[in-house]
């Protein structure tokens, strides 16, 4: 993912050339690619409708794949693939699920030419923008998927064993479904209770507990934070519940809805200058602002930081370094309480679906794409995924009888914990250009290095979604 150089100008244009800012060609023939030929172009014919190929197949035909090689890597899917070989065996040797980091570069000249893959998972530093996508008409809509019967129960729908809010997730302001996130991913601040344990301390529930503990790890050469400095649109994982518990879900629900002032509301304010004090008072590990995500967590998993702002792909992705440590007992802990008046209660943590897949509408093989959806969210794929990356799905429940690593049973005491204060903010879905390089890189990142203070990045954030309002080319989304 680069270097620890400095971020500057030239990387902000590369970076914003590959998520589309500054790609008006590109999104020029996107654009002409969306009206142009007809839906049924290349499109294989479809199988026969049956008790066991509800979504009509084509048991010959090939499928085309391309997976998001992150913290989770490809082995589930792949594990998948061979299911949906089982199923129609006439398709051997005509199957290919290749990976990625690079999904902008590599799928973006797929899609302008009109033979994109029949499932993608866009995911990662470079993930298409899905508000562009949905508005360029690029996507299937998978409601006949949701409401196809389940692998392991024929008299349930496939919706009715997600998780609540999944396929909410999915919907911009309509009733068509165009993303299905198959990870379940709890957000927050993540630590080891082992390292915790060495300064005799437990997780912070209030700022003042937090501000003391960073204070006392500094005494022993230890930072309290880090963070992806390279990508510090990473820092929302925290803060935003953080704004949330302090002045309430409906504060990001403006913020979401790009209403005006939404970013001058006084939860953000406190907010920012509560983690601006972190940088103030050299909590923060030095260097962090040049860092990348990887480069972040392994020196958080070395112990050289308390906490990180991620999700709970953390323990796939860090675990060559936490397993160095036996004594690490990773978790991950809620915003902590910053005064008594907050709006929301502790415990009110960030989760919702992660990992989204797509069904391009110009897919050869849209039904075969979404069968092998279906087959990741039976009971046994979904339990080889979390046995595998330690991370929950998008099927409600499936943990039956597994042994949990350490950070996802915090996630699922976490959840718990939550109950009904479970918010989750749609502007990465929505806005992928605002959230990641705007606010992200643009303020955020800016103000945790010291270069903008809180109120700075305040004003600069609120242009920026003022500026996202009114472009008529940006479709707007509510919720």
């Amino acid at each position: 993912m680069g270097s620890t150089s400095a971020f500057n100008r030239r990387d902000l244009v590369k970076r914003a050339a590959a998520l589309g800012i500054v790609a008006v060609p590109a999104m020029g023939v996107l654009s002409a690619c969306a009206g142009g030929g007809s839906d049924s172009d290349n499109k294989v014919e479809k199988g026969k409708k049956s008790a066991k190929n509800p979504l009509a197949v084509n048991e010959s035909a090939g499928l085309d794949v391309v997976i998001f090689d992150g913290g989770f890597g490809d082995k589930y899917a792949k594990d998948a693939q061979s299911e949906y070989l089982k199923a129609f065996p006439k398709a051997d040797g005509k199957v290919k699920l290749s990976s990625t980091q690079k999904i902008q570069s590599t799928l973006q000249p797929r899609f302008n030419g009109g033979n994109p893959p029949d499932l993608v998972d866009n995911s990662g530093a470079e993930q298409m923008d899905f508000g562009t996508l949905v508005a360029k008409d690029q996507l299937t809509d998978l409601s006949t998927l949701l409401d196809a019967p389940s692998i392991d129960d024929p008299n349930k729908k496939v919706r009715d064993t997600l998780r609540p809010g999944v396929v909410e997730m999915g919907q911009f302001g309509g009733k068509e479904t165009w993303i299905l996130y198959y990870a379940y991913t709890v957000y927050g601040v993540w630590y080891s209770k082992g390292n915790l344990k060495k300064l005799d301390a437990e997780y912070p529930e209030t700022w003042d507990e937090m501000l003391a503990l960073c204070a006392k790890a500094k005494k022993k050469g230890v930072a309290g934070w880090t963070y992806p400095g390279k990508y510090p649109y990473y820092l929302p994982f925290s803060l935003y519940p953080f704004i949330a518990k302090i002045g309430g879900a409906e504060v990001l629900r403006k913020i979401d809805n790009l209403e005006p002032n939404a970013w001058k509301d006084p939860a953000v304010k406190a907010a920012f200058d509560a983690y601006y004090e972190l940088y103030k008072k050299g909590y923060v590990l030095k260097g962090s602002p040049g860092l990348d995500h990887l480069q972040s967590q392994k020196a958080w998993a070395e112990g050289k930081a308390l906490f990180i702002p991620n999700g709970s792909w953390v323990e796939n992705e860090s675990a060559k370094q936490i397993a160095r440590n036996p004594q690490f007992d990773l978790a991950v802990g809620a915003p902590s309480s910053l005064s008594d008046s907050d709006k929301m209660p502790y415990g009110t943590i960030w989760a919702s679906g992660g990992e989204p897949y797509i069904v391009p509408r110009k897919a050869r093989n849209a039904e075969g794409g979404m069968e092998l959806l279906r087959i990741m969210l039976s009971k046994k794929s979904a339990q080889n995924f979390i046995r595998q990356v330690s991370s929950l799905t998008s099927l409600n429940g499936g943990t039956e009888g597994l042994k949990l690593p350490p950070g996802l049973a915090s996630a699922q005491v976490a959840l718990e914990k939550a109950g009904q204060n479970i918010v989750n903010p749609r502007l990465q879905d929505w806005y992928v250009a605002l959230q990641k390089e705007r606010i992200g890189v643009g303020a955020l990142g800016e103000m945790m290095a010291g270069r903008l203070t809180p109120d700075e990045a305040i004003k600069k954030i609120q242009k920026y979604a003022d500026d996202t309002r009114d472009d008529s080319s940006v479709k707007k989304y509510k919720r």
